[in-house]
């Protein structure tokens, strides 16, 4: 069980000095407990997450700099500096950066459930299918297109 504790993690830091390359994308963990699970994240130019549901979880994403396209349980969005996306478990969603610009926001997810080790067996994979197949093992399934 993880506990929090009381601290700050400093600007570009994570936890424990980690950051993830999630298929391009640059995670850093800020804060981790079994309730929650908190993250600073850069997404490149044309980076994106495809449509998919977490079982276990609701997610959230402030936007800090940058733009974002989303599929939101099959409705089409934006989203911008200062607003909050809610992502519902079970409800699919998609998360694209299509804006010609680097997008820097923070995500949180609760319960933490196995996001973390998700994030930690995805670390340099290259492939999306592989990605695919490895999310699956952490309860997040990746939708094709043709299901959102």
């Amino acid at each position: 069980m993880m506990q929090e504790t009381a601290g700050i993690t400093p600007a570009m830091e994570g936890m424990d000095g980690v950051h993830w390359n999630v298929l391009g994308q640059i995670y850093t963990p800020k804060q981790i407990t079994d309730s929650c699970f908190s993250w600073h994240a850069t997404f490149p130019i044309e980076t994106f997450v495809p449509p998919h549901i977490h079982a276990d979880q609701d997610e959230y994403i402030y936007m800090l700099d940058g733009e974002f396209d989303l599929l939101l349980d099959g409705q089409h969005k934006q989203a911008r500096a200062g607003d909050l996306v809610r992502m519902p478990r079970k409800i699919p969603h998609g998360i694209f950066n299509n804006s010609g610009s680097v997008v820097t926001c923070l995500f949180w997810v609760t319960p933490a459930a196995q996001l973390v080790e998700l994030f930690k067996a995805l670390h340099n994979v290259a492939s999306t299918a592989d990605a695919v197949r490895i999310s699956a093992q952490y309860n997040v399934e990746f939708l094709p297109p043709r299901q959102v």
